[in-house]
């Protein structure tokens, strides 16, 4: 049998080549073909004094054009309640709740209750002093109408004495002279006459003061009873107080306490909402802030609904770059709105027509808005232009720029300042 002898002495064992030698001539022509780019760039910017290129496609480019300009505030704005008051304890005490959140409510009905022991004992004790001062002063009122009268008794009683006298006198003068009277005799007439009307000028005197004494007496009197009326009249109106009743009509908005709940004199009980004068509060830029007005109109939308409103206030504090405004509805009141909702509202600020104008963009914050970047065919040149009033969306155009100029507004902060860029494909 004839063995045949095998192919292993011909086998050669080949190597994989590298990537680079497989791909070798497409590594070349493509650094080749970079390399000639670059060089043709670097001639286009040499000849055309351009500082540098920049891919067209990392820029945002609009034109420049004439008509109306708007200037305008849109924001969400949110629900709230112009007049939201919040019901306080005015004494400590147990608190009753006689509604719920969400219930509506009329003015003047009786929502909550405290029970306060204190503040009622005290009010019982002081009523108690009062009474006691009423009478003190009904008591001096008496005494004075009675010493009065004893007054006028007494100056009564000496006109009557000086009367007397005065006849005694004239008689015993004319005694006298017929000499039935001794001259002594004569003389004591004399002195009591003088007696009676010295008398009678002391009761005169005393009866004609009495009233003004009676007066700061009872007055006295009758000031420590105002005062105690005071100081009742004050208990009573926060015994009153403690019967919570709602302010306005509306709708129980938080319930902040629990039902047979302690409190605090000063504790927060509940808000009442008053559905029927409604705002929307909203946020503005600071910027925009400055031009808003109370009364200025503005349009409110949400859930298919659109109506009509005023500014009704606008806050002098900003907050992290924003002012809160505050719109007032007109005279259609919105039905069905509820607090915290949320609406959109459009206040416009000024309108004007024929103005030359291009779409807002960053190039309004680089270099103070002095500066813009005009595109010709794929240069695009600095050049300096003035700006005027800005909206959401466009800038008003005052010197540098005509219709149909283009202009980079976005993307210019990598142009590095120079005077002139080329833009790439």
């Amino acid at each position: 049998m004839t063995q045949l002898r095998d192919t292993a002495g011909t086998d050669r064992l080949l190597e994989r080549g590298s990537p680079w030698r497989r791909h070798r001539g497409l590594l070349i022509a493509g650094a080749a073909a970079v390399i000639a780019l670059g060089i043709l760039a670097a001639y286009i910017a040499k000849f055309s004094g351009a500082g540098a290129s920049v891919d067209r496609s990392h820029l945002t480019i609009a034109a420049v054009e004439r008509g109306s300009f708007v200037r305008d505030v849109v924001a969400d704005g949110q629900v709230v309640a112009a007049v939201s008051p919040t019901l306080y304890a005015n004494s400590s005490g147990t608190v009753t709740l006689e509604v719920h959140a969400g219930d509506s409510v009329t003015k003047g009905q009786s929502l909550a209750t405290i029970d306060s022991p204190d503040l009622t004992a005290k009010l019982s004790q002081e009523e108690a002093t009062l009474q006691s001062l009423n009478i003190d002063w009904q008591r001096a009122r008496l005494d004075a109408e009675h010493r009065l009268m004893q007054m006028h008794d007494a100056y009564s009683q000496a006109e009557v004495d000086a009367k007397t006298a005065q006849r005694e006198y004239e008689r015993s003068r004319k005694a006298y002279e017929l000499g039935a009277y001794s001259e002594l005799q004569s003389l004591k007439a004399q002195d009591a006459l003088e007696k009676a009307q010295f008398t009678l000028a002391q009761a005169k005197a005393n009866f004609e003061s009495q009233p003004v004494q009676n007066r700061f007496d009872t007055d006295a009197k009758k000031a420590l009873l105002d005062r105690q009326q005071f100081v009742v009249s004050d208990l009573r109106r926060q015994v009153d107080g403690l019967n919570l009743r709602s302010p306005v009509d509306g709708q129980i908005g938080q319930v902040q306490v629990a039902d047979r709940a302690s409190v605090a004199k000063d504790a927060p009980l509940m808000t009442v909402v008053d559905l029927s004068a409604l705002e929307v509060q909203i946020k503005v830029a600071e910027n925009l802030a400055r031009d808003l007005r109370p009364g200025m109109s503005a349009d409110l939308e949400g859930d298919g609904h659109h109506w009509s409103g005023t500014v009704s206030g606008v806050s002098p504090e900003v907050v992290g770059g924003q002012v809160t405004t505050r719109v007032r509805f007109g005279a259609e009141k919105p039905a069905g709105l509820r607090q915290s909702q949320r609406l959109s509202v459009r206040i416009l600020i000024d309108q004007r027509n024929d103005v030359l104008m291009v779409d807002r963009g960053s190039f309004v914050d680089q270099d103070g808005g002095n500066f813009a970047y005009v595109v010709h065919d794929n240069i695009a040149a600095r050049q300096p232009i003035r700006l005027g009033q800005s909206s959401i969306a466009k800038v008003e155009i005052l010197e540098g720029l005509a219709v149909g100029d283009r202009i980079v507004i976005s993307g210019a902060d990598a142009f590095g300042g120079a005077d002139r860029i080329i833009l790439t494909h």
